[in-house]
């Protein structure tokens, strides 16, 4: 895997900046112009989109599935199932809820969304039944530290893991003491949730943070847009920030063409250093 691209299982290989719909869907007047964006970035080669059943409870799901009418063929879906419904029976009816939210039969990439209700085992079970019903082409996980990695590839079938999706950005480095290098190993790509931090003082602070800024203004850039170059430029990790609008997704895409010189990564390092030690996963 090279920087700037992504490739799950072996087979697919991605732009590292999709499109994640968190918050999509929970006002109707926002509608279109999520729709919009959603479509404005696979034009631009965002061709994964992200989305949850989770999401204003099925309803980004449903904004994703207009935004694909005509063009399913284009984009790599993925979705991710409750923690509850991660199992058995459940799990195909969820799933099959996704699927008629999202208008398309079959999802390239289902996730259990956090580990709970069910045990790896019968979650792993439940993914590989809906891979042989043909409805999800792989499966992988969200929000799992290194601890519950390992004891998933412990798993009959765990290694069969595609992905998995953490909170990661400049702020938010307790991943690379363990995990990040765990999944690099094993060439499994990290899907980095949140990239830009979310809303609020610690996102206001990486956002104008000098160091960013400088930066940001040697590249012609803007801050987010060197977050987001700073997230994928680690090996194997793409960034899925959500966009709700055309001009806000061109300018995530534009992130992929920003590389950062080794002075500028080591400037942003001693700014945001990362921890020196084990530390628990942030999830939000």
């Amino acid at each position: 895997m090279t920087e700037k691209q992504v490739v799950f299982s072996g087979q697919v290989t991605l732009p590292a900046v999709g499109q994640g719909t968190w918050y999509m869907g929970e006002k109707p007047h926002h509608r279109r112009a999520e729709v919009n964006a959603l479509r404005a970035g696979i034009d631009l080669g965002l061709t994964l989109i992200d989305t949850a059943e989770m999401y204003a409870e099925g309803t980004a799901e449903e904004v994703v599935g207009e935004a694909l009418a005509g063009r399913r063929d284009k984009a790599f879906l993925v979705s991710k199932v409750y923690p509850w419904n991660a199992g058995g029976q459940k799990a195909i009816t969820a799933c099959e809820g996704s699927l008629r939210r999202l208008n398309t039969d079959y999802l390239d990439l289902y996730l259990l969304h956090w580990s709970g209700s069910y045990s790896f085992e019968e979650t792993v079970e439940a993914m590989e039944k809906l891979i042989a019903q043909g409805k999800i082409r792989r499966w992988g996980v969200s929000n799992l530290d290194d601890d519950a990695m390992q004891k998933l590839w412990q798993v009959a079938g765990g290694k069969q893991c595609a992905t998995n999706q953490v909170l990661y950005h400049l702020a938010s480095r307790g991943i690379e003491y363990d995990l990040l290098p765990w999944c690099q190993q094993r060439q499994m790509p990290v899907m980095a949730y949140s990239p830009l931090a979310q809303a609020g003082r610690l996102r206001s602070g990486l956002l104008n943070n000098p160091v960013v800024n400088d930066i940001a203004h040697a590249h012609s850039a803007s801050a987010a847009q060197i977050l987001l170059a700073w997230v994928i430029s680690h090996q194997g990790v793409m960034a899925i920030p959500k966009a709700a609008s055309v001009e806000h997704v061109q300018q995530n895409a534009a992130a992929l063409n920003i590389t950062l010189s080794a002075s500028e990564l080591a400037a942003l390092d001693n700014a945001y250093p990362a921890p020196k030690g084990k530390t628990a996963l942030d999830m939000v």
